[in-house]
């Protein structure tokens, strides 16, 4: 049987409401639907824009760091221009990379998790339907009113129940390794851009100055909505790459100063 697909028979897929969903919906203890219309691919897009909003954090502070460095042990703008080039190159091909593994290593554990859970059902369906009510139990519902939803969703889609009950898992909501990988790279690239762009372009006096405060200004934004896709506190969210940024630009700054006055002497 396919992820997410529905139980022969059953003449419904997954991504379906269960018959008397709306019932157990509106009592005590109620479960949420398991599948609105309006939420379906929300989770695997907000996936990969936390992806790309990481990413074009990690493309800000890392190039920013880095040319700052630079830039505080040397004058040389070419100098300076290809270091930058090489951090967002290499730093995009890492991303990506690294998002792409992770990804596909999070799928493989989620496929070997719910072809386990459909051995299981086939092995002992009966322990597995009185594994599912005591669940359904355990979140508030009555004895009677647990079975009866265990019987019905397991009667629509018995893997697709036991895989979100147990493991927390949705069978139709899958984030694609590639798209992330793509998102970050992406994002990575664009991020770097500005702090490159920025210390290249200033003039040499007000290099470190210019790329500093744009950073700041970055981060904020990129802060901004990453709280808002994550709904959390916004201040807090922009305090915290701030802080961090920052704290990366005065250690590269320090450190390139230290060089540029004993290597590069």
């Amino acid at each position: 049987m396919a992820d997410g697909a529905a139980e022969p028979g059953s003449g419904m897929r997954s991504g379906e409401p269960a018959a008397g969903a709306g019932a157990v919906a509106g009592s005590p203890g109620a479960l949420p639907a398991r599948a609105e219309p309006h939420a379906a691919g929300l989770q695997a897009r907000l996936n990969w824009l936390r992806a790309g909003v990481l990413g074009a954090n990690d493309g800000i502070i890392s190039t920013a760091g880095l040319v700052i460095g630079v830039a505080a042990a040397t004058d040389d703008s070419k100098a300076i221009l290809v270091a930058g080039v090489a951090s967002l190159a290499s730093g995009a091909v890492s991303m990506a990379l690294g998002e792409y593994v992770s990804v596909s290593s999070q799928r493989d554990t989620e496929r070997a998790l719910i072809a386990l859970e459909r051995q299981e059902l086939a092995d002992d369906p009966e322990g597995e339907l009185a594994e599912l009510t005591g669940l359904y139990e355990a979140r508030g519902l009555a004895p009677e009113t647990a079975r009866q939803v265990a019987l019905e969703l397991t009667a629509h889609d018995a893997v697709g129940a036991h895989v979100e009950a147990e493991l927390g898992l949705d069978p139709l909501e899958r984030t694609n390794p590639w798209q992330a990988a793509f998102a970050s790279a992406v994002s990575f690239t664009v991020g770097a851009l500005l702090p490159l762009l920025a210390v290249v372009l200033a003039p040499p006096g007000t290099r470190v100055a210019v790329t500093a405060a744009a950073v700041v200004v970055a981060l904020a934004l990129t802060g901004t909505i990453s709280a808002r896709l994550g709904r959390a506190r916004r201040l807090r969210a922009v305090v915290r790459l701030i802080v961090g940024g920052v704290l990366a630009m005065a250690i590269t700054f320090a450190i390139g100063n230290a060089l540029g006055q004993t290597v590069l002497a």
